[in-house]
């Protein structure tokens, strides 16, 4: 039994809980949880970089949803030890992403503990949404970027071992514009969070409907997680509108399947629980 899908559906009495964000009107309310040994450990990362992936991992959330963040509540446990240093890194990085996102940081909450937990919500303001539903048997599933090296980046962290300093792991790298831009063509989107396969059974689940893939995907690709790059679908008459406009941006399209009647049911280990 997947625990993440059973708890979310004991308030399945909302309807606006089942995308990256909840659309209530022109808003979009979204929050990320980034906890200590849970999604990093603090010889990983710098707290600055700590405090910057906090943040660009809910802003990925929003761009996905056609969305543009305007506010930010911060929620953050600090361990008794820290120093006016270590809090003013930690600050810094939450500043930085907010500034280059044009997010205004409104409030939230400050407790002491044992270890660095931190929990950002986002309220952002939409015209169009786009959903994790809305796609139509015959669409194009489409992923930005390479996939992958967060699965091996985070390995090697496990091992003790380093990695380059501007690894996706520790900086995701966003593309706000290319999707702002390109979202008039969509259907369907969400970002790559818990790996390509997981957003794909999310995808079918939201739709009613599975997937032709056109070549095998490996296990590393597929079940990559932490990626933060974006899935969509598109009616294939888009196709090269929308290429053109990733080819503006400079950004990567990995078209790798069509959707179709059926269903798709993700086999990667899961990590939710």
């Amino acid at each position: 039994m997947n625990k993440e899908d059973y708890f979310i559906k004991q308030f399945s009495n909302s309807k606006f809980i089942g995308d990256d964000g909840a659309v209530v009107g022109k808003w979009v309310y979204s929050m990320d949880a980034f906890f200590e040994n849970v999604h990093f450990k603090r010889d990983w990362m710098s707290l600055k970089q700590i405090a910057q992936k906090a943040m660009l991992v809910n802003i990925s959330d929003v761009i996905a949803m056609n969305a543009k963040a305007k506010y930010a509540l911060l929620s953050v446990a600090i361990p008794k030890e820290f120093t006016l240093k270590q809090l003013d890194e930690l600050a810094d990085g939450f500043n930085s992403v907010a500034k280059k996102f044009g997010i205004e940081i409104i409030g939230g909450d400050t407790i002491s503990n044992v270890k660095l937990d931190i929990s950002v919500t986002i309220i952002s303001k939409v015209k169009k949404p786009i959903l994790r539903s809305g796609s139509q048997v015959g669409d194009l599933v489409c992923y930005t970027g390479t996939l992958g090296s967060c699965k091996r980046d985070l390995q090697l962290l496990l091992k003790g071992k380093k990695v380059d300093k501007k690894s996706k792991f520790i900086k995701p790298t966003l593309q706000p514009k290319f999707f702002y831009e390109v979202s008039k063509y969509l259907n369907a989107a969400l970002d790559i969070s818990d790996g390509l396969f997981f957003e794909c059974e999310r995808l079918s689940k939201a739709n009613n409907m599975g997937f032709e893939f056109f070549e095998p995907i490996s296990n590393d690709i597929g079940c990559s997680g932490e990626e933060y790059e974006l899935l969509f679908t598109f009616l294939p008459e888009h196709q090269q509108k929308i290429e053109k406009i990733a080819k503006k941006h400079k950004v990567k399209l990995n078209i790798f399947a069509k959707t179709i009647q059926g269903e798709y049911t993700c086999e990667c280990k899961g990590h939710h629980f």
